[in-house]
């Protein structure tokens, strides 16, 4: 393996184990295992619940040991790296990928039309130019989307801080899944009468000071399923609660990172229902192009009560 992506990412191979699986590629009977890769892009429990998922629907598919290899490669929210691991997992003729997150998937669909790719955690598929529909996708591409209304977001919004004008959002432009939510986000706040204070980075470097740019301005952050941001969540959470200014987000993993309350997608169902389609690609034969995108259709509510005592909010039981 190239020294360089060596440097970004700790390698681990996941072989797993099942009882009372019926195996349609058997090593004892010298037959080679499907090999499959995944690049997941950063370090984050929404991703690491995505991929555990994604396990957990190889199994369910009646996929073991004797069938399958998972080699699992974490980018670190580097685009180079994730261009780097994409490239190696082509070269080595992987039979699918997994790519966890929208940039790691336009990673590996830039390289290869062939592999079977399936992703989880793409908001916007199709304006991020992996398919070209949801329902045929037309490429080697298809999964599950994480995208959240902002709609969802902002009534949540609204239902636990009818006063709150001001809503700040830090996010990063270069990830098209934010750029989608933040678009959104603006229609909202115009229809609403509401202020949208925009704080945006390049890195998840910059984020702790465009957090503390925003204290002061706002009443309430908006917290969208934006890669670079919730990498750097913890700094986020910081300046937010010892500003008392309410965090509202997307996701489970959000919470776990001390967000006050998100609205989002199960990011563990999400990686089941990419293992089923995996699984249907690898031993029904399937094309991508012909499984359709799924898009989220439950979403869940969760609060951290840690959060919720440092600042003195009560979240309704109505709302949970």
């Amino acid at each position: 393996m190239d020294r360089t992506v060596g440097k970004f990412l700790a390698v681990f191979l996941l072989i797993f184990t099942l009882a009372g699986c019926t195996a349609t590629a058997d090593t004892a009977a010298g037959k080679e295992k499907f090999r499959i890769g995944i690049l997941q892009w950063v370090e984050h429990p929404d991703f690491e619940n995505s991929k555990l998922g994604f396990i957990e629907g190889l199994k369910e598919s009646n996929l073991d040991e004797s069938t399958v290899d998972v080699e699992v490669l974490n980018a670190q929210g580097d685009a180079g790296t994730a261009r780097q691991i994409a490239s190696k997992f082509v070269d080595e003729k992987k039979d699918l990928i997994l790519a966890i997150g929208t940039t790691s998937t336009q990673a590996v669909y830039n390289l290869t039309k062939e592999i079977p790719i399936v992703f989880a955690a793409v908001t916007d598929p199709v304006r991020a130019g992996v398919v070209k529909g949801l329902k045929e996708t037309g490429t080697n591409v298809t999964g599950v989307s994480n995208f959240t209304p902002p709609d969802e977001i902002f009534g949540l919004i609204e239902e636990l801080f009818p006063e709150a004008i001001n809503i700040g959002v830090i996010y990063n432009p270069g990830e098209i899944n934010s750029s989608v939510q933040v678009e959104k986000a603006k229609e909202i706040c115009k229809k609403d009468g509401l202020n949208l204070v925009v704080a945006p980075v390049s890195s998840s470097g910059e984020v702790p000071q465009a957090a503390q740019s925003l204290v002061g301005r706002i009443d309430v952050l908006y917290v969208p399923t934006d890669s670079t941001v919730v990498s750097s969540m913890e700094a986020v959470v910081k300046v937010a609660n010892s500003n008392k200014i309410p965090t509202v987000g997307s996701g489970k993993g959000q919470v776990d990172g001390g967000v006050l309350v998100a609205r989002g997608v199960d990011y563990f169902d999400m990686g089941v229902e990419a293992g089923k389609m995996a699984a249907d690609i690898l031993t029904k034969g399937k094309k991508p192009s012909e499984i359709p995108v799924l898009m989220p259709h439950d979403l869940t509510l969760a609060v951290n009560e840690d959060t919720a005592d440092i600042l003195g909010i009560k979240i309704p039981d109505t709302l949970r």
